[in-house]
């Protein structure tokens, strides 16, 4: 049975689809790629059907990372077949909490860097959207920091429904 994670921004081309590319990256690296689905979208829909930021696209392809992308925008219904929802700030944790049409849903709704040790009590990613390139390097370091710990995470749960 297929593991499915969501990463959610603003818009779905800057955070989000970053996080998606970075974390497939992690899953494949752990050979789990026939077993974890990654996806992202937005929590609203202004850049519904364009490619990701250019300076994303820039900045993930200089990393080695996979940047081909659509954005589009998160819909209450994909709780159902979810299994996970990554929130990128307490922006969307909130606005996705209030999407959820149930309890069980709210609880599939984490913050990414709560899966980064190092985060501390910041568990924001910013948006790099109005700022600069260094804001877009800032972003894939938080992003990477935190894939370590998602992954031994949905490790767990799939060894957890294995057994």
């Amino acid at each position: 049975m297929t593991y499915r994670v969501c990463f959610v921004c603003t818009g779905n081309i800057c955070r989000s689809p970053m996080a998606e590319s970075v974390f497939r990256a992690r899953v494949a690296e752990a050979g789990l790629d026939h077993l974890v689905e990654t996806d992202s979208a937005g929590t609203g829909g202004w850049h519904e059907g364009e490619a990701a930021d250019p300076r994303t696209v820039s900045v993930l392809e200089e990393h080695g990372y996979d940047a081909g992308h659509v954005a589009r925008r998160f819909q209450p219904s994909w709780f159902a077949r979810l299994d996970l929802v990554i929130a990128l700030d307490t922006g969307h944790l909130k606005a996705l909490r209030r999407l959820a049409p149930t309890e069980e849903d709210a609880r599939k709704i984490h913050l990414l860097r709560s899966y980064d040790p190092g985060s501390g009590d910041d568990l924001e990613v910013p948006d790099p959207y109005y700022g600069g390139r260094d804001g877009f390097e800032e972003c894939l370091e938080m992003v990477e920091a935190a894939s370590g710990g998602l992954l031994a995470a949905v490790r767990e749960r799939l060894e957890g429904r294995a057994a």
